[in-house]
């Protein structure tokens, strides 16, 4: 999957492990992540999240027919982060004709439970 010229370009956020039933993302916490106190954005986190499931979810549709997107993403920040790299382990919860729900679990590389999300996809008929 190519990412040149994305959002997940600019964030460096890089595959793992590219699955209908998990995806694992990585992303460097480094001044582009960063909010301005020097602490990890809870945006760049929403961000890996929803790219994440946004990425599982088209591995589970035939693209040559569907569309997929984003239709609503929350997220819980449980502890902050400086520098490092933090990794995001997103699953479904339900994969629907018109809809799915991913769960995405976002930790640091010592496996400290940074945040969790939980995204519903939309599946939209190309016309």
């Amino acid at each position: 999957m190519d990412f040149s010229n994305t959002l997940m370009e600019a964030l460096g956020i890089e595959a793992v492990k590219l699955e209908k039933d998990e995806v694992i993302l990585t992303m460097p916490v480094t001044a582009k992540t960063h909010q301005p106190m020097g602490f990890l954005h809870g945006g760049a986190s929403v961000a890996l999240a929803e790219s994440a499931a946004s990425i599982g979810a088209f591995l589970n549709v035939d693209h040559s027919k569907y569309n997929i997107f984003g239709i609503e993403i929350n997220a819980n920040h449980v502890k902050s982060k400086r520098s490092g790299t933090v990794k995001a382990i997103a699953k479904p919860m339900h994969i629907g004709k018109t809809t799915m729900v991913w769960e995405i679990q976002i930790q640091d590389e010592e496996d400290n439970f940074i945040s969790i999300s939980r995204c519903t996809i939309g599946v939209v008929e190309k016309k």
